[in-house]
């Protein structure tokens, strides 16, 4: 009876797990309890290194890594970054490593993709920053062609990849699923043309359902321009809920300068959630603080009258 999966973004950064930076095994601790308690997926960030102005730089926890540790401790759940940037990594190499996650969790994996936005862990680990989009869109044809048909020739300004196969396959024949988490125009028409499922984080919504629509028709256009049906583009939001009472410091990376937390008693948080499935949305992520064991346990009750629903 629930209205949309629900996945749980995991705490895989500097000082968010209670003040403190998450050690593997609270990691372990934090995803099991998460599929225990009836979580539908678990969302990892693809980040180097946060450097905001007068803060102290924040690091997480390699994705792909991260990944393919938790499809090894899980047995149910979905797992995907959130999204992971293509600048990183060599689109081909990005394939096989998708493949390879898929086949230790058993097809599990959404391969969420973006372009990247914060500059200076580009500078910090020598990616250039210049022509995301063209970089990108060099970069999706290579990782689409590959997963979904096993090879492909391609040479282009950024990226090269000349009779490139992967072998051996995983579990899909078409490989996993791919996520987009942009709202650029020219993004959202790549993701039109080459999504299974597109992605706006609370900051793009105001972490509001009635913040959907704006974002919807935009993505509905995109699939017009190139002759896709819209409703074949799943629709997932990205959703910041608090519920420790004032007991924890949301870390300003997190931008709570652009929304504000879901606050209230599980009777009100799932109302509001609900509504997110009146807009068509078929899959959300919440992060919730505390960003602990605590935190999924006041979500429980939560989850619980969403399958009533």
């Amino acid at each position: 009876m629930r209205p949309f999966k629900v996945g749980l973004g995991m705490p895989d950064t500097d000082w968010i797990y209670d003040g403190r930076t998450p050690r593997w095994r609270e990691m372990v601790e934090f995803a099991q309890l998460g599929e225990q308690a009836g979580f539908d997926s678990l969302w990892v960030q693809d980040h180097l290194l946060f450097k905001f102005p007068g803060l102290e730089p924040e690091g997480p926890w390699e994705c792909f890594s991260m990944l393919a540790g938790l499809a090894a401790v899980t047995e149910r759940v979905e797992l995907a970054p959130l999204v992971a940037c293509t600048s990183f990594r060599n689109p081909a190499l990005t394939a096989k490593i998708a493949d390879t996650i898929d086949e230790i969790s058993g097809g599990r994996l959404i391969l969420g993709l973006g372009a990247g936005w914060h500059e200076p862990e580009y500078q910090a680990f020598g990616y250039p920053f210049d022509h995301r989009y063209s970089r990108f869109e060099e970069a999706i044809k290579i990782i689409h062609t590959l997963l979904r048909t096993g090879s492909v020739d391609f040479v282009g300004q950024y990226y090269t990849a000349r009779e490139c196969e992967l072998r051996p396959r995983g579990p899909r024949p078409n490989g996993p699923p791919i996520l987009f988490g942009t709202t650029g125009e020219k993004m959202l028409r790549l993701a039109a043309a080459y999504g299974d499922q597109w992605n706006a984080y609370f900051s793009s919504t105001g972490n509001l359902a009635s913040g959907v629509p704006p974002l919807k028709e935009r993505i509905h256009a995109a699939c017009a321009d190139v002759g896709r049906d819209p409703a074949t583009l799943e629709l997932t939001i990205t959703v910041l809920v608090d519920l420790s009472n004032g007991e924890a410091v949301i870390p300003a990376s997190v931008g709570l300068d652009s929304a504000k937390p879901l606050r209230g008693t599980p009777e009100q948080i799932a109302e509001q959630l609900r509504a997110y499935a009146d807009h068509g949305v078929r899959h959300i992520q919440i992060y919730v603080f505390p960003m602990t064991p605590v935190g999924i346990e006041r979500l429980q009750p939560v989850l619980e009258l969403l399958d009533k629903s």
